[in-house]
């Protein structure tokens, strides 16, 4: 049997609190604690070569947290990210930089992340000067005219500025400007929440064809799980700054196990007038700065009993190669 390759990203039980306390004087005088915002807590994947793994959950669950953590926006509370072998946390910045040159992130406001006083040809080019790729403004050029064919647009492009574009080709411009350092990894936070359904199917198979031409690693962030299935290989859920259920896409897509999940899929519009009974998600996610006891699910699920109350369930084997952090699925409470 050949040996499994090792997987280019690895993230080992990564977590990140910030400190939302109010001002030092007004605790001391009203005698309050200090208050830690749990943003992401405990998370561990891994992504092969060439794979797409994604996180989806709702507004709040950590997500973009830990894509920021990933790429060293934050510095983690605890945990260690690996990038081809490497432990981020063990490098020097020089040491870093050529690693940092591989992955790139592309945002979920394409407007936003573009400088709208550069021509588009110059944030491309901004990274082949940075990590110096290129020398020569002609060679540059050559380069950034190559990066707009790539992604569907015209080297007279690069002489525009980011306003002239609609939010779809600005996206585009983005994705180019990510692909300028010829990077292996990207991280797509939300790449498509901005943009109308039509433009949405236009980026992602865009996504899909660069991946196979180029051979590239994703870590695809979205709260639509519509698009999710599309794109992945393998899906994380996360609620409240915890994955509680990991498994291959059509997995999980097919027999969802942890009720977290499930909720989420009800949201899917039923396109094929199924009939099967469906529940919206109820309630609110809880205050991350003071999280419910046991499983932070419990005060929305309708599979909750005593020791979901009070103890804290792990992520465990749920059979099909699917992980869920559920008591009632560990028990068969849950088929």
């Amino acid at each position: 049997m050949a040996e499994r390759a090792p997987p280019l990203v690895e993230v080992r039980d990564l977590a990140r609190g910030f400190d939302v306390s109010r001002p030092w004087l007004s605790r001391v005088i009203e005698r309050l604690p200090l208050q830690v915002l749990r943003a992401v807590d405990g998370v561990s994947f891994a992504i092969a070569r060439g794979r797409t793994f994604s996180l989806v959950g709702e507004l709040g669950s950590g997500k973009s947290t830990v894509a920021r953590l990933i790429v060293g926006l934050y510095a983690p509370t605890r945990g260690t990210v690996a990038f081809d072998g490497s432990d981020f946390g063990t490098l020097s910045r020089a040491q870093q930089r050529p690693m940092r040159r591989r992955m790139q992130m592309i945002f979920q406001d394409p407007y936003a992340s573009l400088n709208p006083r550069w021509r588009v040809g110059a944030i491309i080019a901004e990274p082949l000067r940075a990590h110096r790729l290129v020398a020569g403004r002609r060679a540059r050029r050559r380069r950034v005219d190559a990066l707009l064919l790539q992604v569907g647009l015209a080297p007279p492009d690069a002489d525009k500025y980011p306003h002239e574009f609609s939010g779809g080709q600005r996206q585009r411009i983005s994705i180019a400007r990510a692909l300028a350092s010829q990077p292996e990894f990207l991280i797509c936070d939300e790449p498509t929440s901005a943009l109308d359904v039509s433009v949405q199917a236009q980026i992602l198979n865009l996504m899909k064809d660069l991946q196979r031409q180029l051979g590239l690693t994703y870590l695809f962030i979205s709260h639509n799980l519509a698009v999710v299935s599309h794109m992945s290989d393998e899906v994380g859920v996360m609620y409240l700054g915890r994955i509680v259920e990991h498994a291959p896409a059509a997995r999980l897509f097919a027999r969802p196990r942890h009720p977290y999940t499930r909720l989420l899929l009800d949201t899917v519009p039923d396109l094929s007038l199924s009939g099967i009974e469906r529940v919206p998600v109820a309630g609110e996610m809880p205050n991350p700065i003071d999280p419910p006891p046991g499983c932070a699910f419990h005060p929305r699920c309708p599979h909750a009993d005593a020791r979901c109350r009070q103890e804290r369930p792990e992520l465990r084997p749920a059979g099909d190669g699917t992980l869920a952090a559920c008591h009632a699925v560990a028990e068969g409470r849950i088929s």
